[in-house]
């Protein structure tokens, strides 16, 4: 009579990894450690109130005695394995958050290389003028000077090239001159007013008594941080001078409109 036998469970064995076994028994130091502070504590609490821990004592083991009445006693390898278990995992897990690669942070604003790889340059130009339609500066918080170097900044960032600031006493009307992309002669005069105070005709018949045939201008402009009264836009379509309000120079600041040389239509 052949007698039928239980088969035996599998166990599964794990490949030996050094650097789990250390970060186990770096875990199991700590274990230990703190069970040991945690010893002393509760010796000098005795120390100092021995009735408090006699009676802490007595309610701990009733508390014990309950819980465990009527209920399977549990083996005691079989807890330990499952505490060595759980050391082991929290041991590999340590391991594979050392192992993973850094990712470095993008800030904010900047486009990331590595998802920006391999795109075609009207991609890029997107982008580009994407991010600077979010930083559009505030032109009315300027003094006149610092508004001529924006203005100035806004040629030179778009291909000018010869800019330059040329406004104070004696400027005779031109702000700031510079040569377009398409090699024509600007010559600026840049109007920071606020609100209520638009540009006249007077302004508009100063600026084209020199614009021309002092400064020798290919494109005249007059760019403000308000608007144009009727009169001066008349005289300025009478003369040929582009006058960029301050709508118009939002666009062109975030790039989402036509550039002053642009809008004289020879460029």
């Amino acid at each position: 009579m052949t007698v039928p036998t239980r088969p035996l469970p599998r166990v599964r064995r794990r490949p030996f990894d050094l650097r789990t076994t250390a970060f186990f028994f770096i875990l199991l130091a700590l274990l230990l450690t703190l069970a040991g502070l945690v010893a002393r504590t509760a010796a000098a609490a005795a120390e100092r109130r021995p009735a408090w821990a006699v009676t802490l004592l007595v309610v701990g083991f009733a508390l014990t005695v309950t819980c465990f009445r009527g209920r399977r006693r549990r083996s005691v390898r079989r807890l330990a394995r499952r505490a060595t278990e759980a050391l082991e995992e929290a041991a590999e897990t340590a391991v594979d958050a050392l192992g993973e690669p850094a990712v470095e942070a993008v800030p904010a604003g900047v486009a990331d290389p590595a998802r920006t790889a391999g795109v075609g340059s009207g991609a890029e130009t997107l982008l580009l003028e994407t991010a600077a339609a979010t930083q559009v500066t505030d032109y009315e918080a300027l003094d006149p000077e610092e508004f001529e170097q924006a203005i100035a900044g806004l040629c030179a960032r778009d291909g000018c090239t010869d800019v330059e600031v040329v406004g104070g006493a004696g400027d005779l009307g031109a702000d700031v001159t510079a040569v377009a992309p398409d090699g024509r002669r600007l010559v600026l005069q840049c109007k920071r007013y606020g609100d209520g105070h638009k540009v006249g005709s007077q302004d508009l018949q100063r600026f084209g008594g020199t614009c021309f045939t002092v400064h020798e201008a290919d494109v005249a402009v007059v760019v403000t941080t308000a608007d144009f009264t009727a009169p001066a836009t008349e005289y300025a379509t009478q003369c040929g001078i582009v006058c960029m309000d301050a709508e118009g120079l939002r666009a062109w600041d975030s790039a989402t409109g036509l550039r002053p040389w642009e809008l004289s239509g020879g460029g």
